[in-house]
């Protein structure tokens, strides 16, 4: 059985007041940096200051984690491993970079942040959600988005759009069986379920032009209650 996505959430305040972090996640094909790139253009066009940026990467130091950790190249990683080096690009990533931006009031956005953990290295590779959800909040100092975006899509869905995207030549993480992908999914929707205010799920399988249009929406009714009197 499919899990029901969460409800869109209500407008809610800031929890960063001189800021707003914004985060998308999901499976791989589901159109995170697509969605980015559109939030981070219409956000501009509006006159806001934003911070693109993504995980593992961010700083020099997460963007050679990345390099190591998804590169097949590197052969195989163990679990714990792997969710140690997210960790710690992530820590280096809001200290260095997201924090900064937050408390010089500029919105950022994230392609994937710790969830992303909780849901790969916590549910797919079998490290225990709550585990990784806990070091993640260590690593993050409890940093905490004001609105995730979950694209959700289902991996075969997934697949095929890798397929024609690349042909099939992914990264480490994106060469996992579907059950893997559909695996984590699960978990994403479970996360989604435990804090409906925090996220917004949406069918990753609808156009881009109609997702980037609900983001967009979302996140301006967000920052419409931070700044209304």
């Amino acid at each position: 059985m499919t899990p029901r996505p969460a409800p869109t959430p209500p407008p809610a305040a800031l929890r960063h007041p001189s800021g707003a972090f914004v985060v998308l996640e999901g499976g791989d094909g589901a159109g995170k940096s697509t969605q980015a790139g559109r939030l981070v253009a219409a956000l501009r066009a509006e006159g806001h200051d934003v911070v693109r940026t993504r995980e593992p990467g961010g700083t020099p130091l997460g963007e050679r984690v990345r390099e190591l950790v998804l590169d097949p190249a590197h052969g195989p990683v163990d679990p714990r491993t792997e969710a140690l080096l997210f960790a710690a690009a992530r820590a280096a990533h809001v200290e260095q970079l997201i924090r900064p931006a937050l408390a010089a009031g500029r919105i950022v956005v994230c392609d994937r942040f710790a969830d992303s953990s909780a849901a790969y290295q916590g549910a797919g590779r079998g490290l225990g959600v709550a585990r990784v959800a806990e070091l993640n909040a260590w690593a993050t100092a409890g940093l905490v988005p004001d609105l995730t975006v979950l694209l959700d899509v289902r991996a075969a869905t997934g697949r095929a759009r890798r397929l024609e995207r690349d042909g099939g030549a992914g990264d480490r993480l994106e060469a996992e069986p579907d059950g893997f992908h559909d695996t984590t999914r699960r978990a994403f929707l479970e996360l989604a379920e435990r804090e409906p205010g925090r996220y917004l799920v949406l069918d990753a399988a609808r156009s881009a032009a109609e997702l980037a249009g609900e983001i967009a929406a979302a996140v301006r009714a967000r920052l419409a209650v931070e700044v209304a009197p």
